[in-house]
């Protein structure tokens, strides 16, 4: 097992700085899918069925348009409300879309390792080799290795954590099964899980849901109330996961806008990257 069970109403209480309750932990998916192979994620299948086309025009540009255009609202929303997010990179994203990275640094975003293309890790050839392609294209666009680590699509090997911990990378978010980090058990090195959401996250909510716009603010705004009050009596963290071709739309930023304004209404919370998240909990556990 690579998490043992430790139900939280039976672990020490956990204390954030100051007497917050709640770490919001905001996460920007920023992908690279090439026109030259099949779309991971279309938004419309083919008109006349049978297998999805290559190159896949009108998919494509679905996503392209959150890189040209949605990744720079959702930077302004973020910017407005003074909130450092994390950025789960493909790292060919690095050289393909540089102004991105670019910006995403100037605001003080934490990069973490998103794979080098969006394609899961069970289906390329050399895993290690994947892995290490990633670090080492994103230290050096941003002159540092990421400490953090978001699976393409959540996918592991059954050897990836033991991998990613050789590799050097500190945390990893493809374990969505708490409201605090927990350490995973590897063969070498230290790998500590950070809460992710497949809840309030844009994908699996708008592409494969196809919820209202509404039920992002509706979740959101339930999702901070319930955590804000079971942190009084030990600390939580509040993933919220986005990705520029489907928040960043027109019709759908404000949503993150009244989502972010709720949660800056209440006193005891705090924004923190995955990294900030990670220092902390190593240092509340005395890991």
């Amino acid at each position: 097992m690579r998490i043992r069970y430790d139900p939280i109403a039976a672990r020490r209480p956990l204390a954030l700085p100051g007497g917050a309750r709640v770490a919001v932990f905001v996460v920007v998916n920023v992908e690279e899918w090439p026109l030259e192979e099949p779309i991971p994620r279309p938004i419309i299948p083919p008109p006349a069925g049978g297998p999805p086309p290559v190159p896949d025009v009108p998919n494509w540009s679905w996503h392209e348009y959150g890189m040209r255009v949605g990744f720079w609202r959702i930077k302004a929303v973020l910017d407005r409300h003074g909130v450092r997010a994390t950025v789960a990179l493909n790292a060919s994203v690095a050289r393909t879309y540089p102004p991105i990275v670019e910006a995403a640094l100037a605001s003080g975003w934490e990069i973490m390792g998103h794979g080098f293309t969006q394609r899961a890790l069970s289906r390329e050839l050399d895993e290690r080799t994947v892995i290490r392609q990633t670090i080492e294209t994103i230290r050096e666009a941003t002159g540092r290795a990421p400490r953090g680590w978001l699976g393409p699509g959540l996918v592991e090997t059954r050897e990836t954590p033991d991998l990613l911990a050789e590799e050097g990378i500190e945390y990893v978010c493809d374990w969505v099964l708490d409201d605090q980090p927990v350490d995973l058990a590897v063969e070498r090195g230290r790998l500590t899980a950070i809460p992710y959401t497949l809840e309030l996250n844009d994908s699996p909510l708008f592409a494969v849901q196809h919820a209202p716009g509404e039920e992002f603010v509706r979740r959101a705004t339930a999702q901070f109330d319930a955590l804000y009050t079971e942190g009084f009596s030990s600390a939580r963290i509040m993933p919220i996961a986005l990705h520029p071709y489907l928040i960043g739309v027109p019709h759908r930023i404000g949503l993150l806008d009244t989502a972010l304004a709720h949660i800056r209404r209440h006193d005891g919370v705090v924004f923190w990257t995955g990294e900030q998240i990670l220092d902390w909990y190593r240092t509340e556990v005395r890991y």
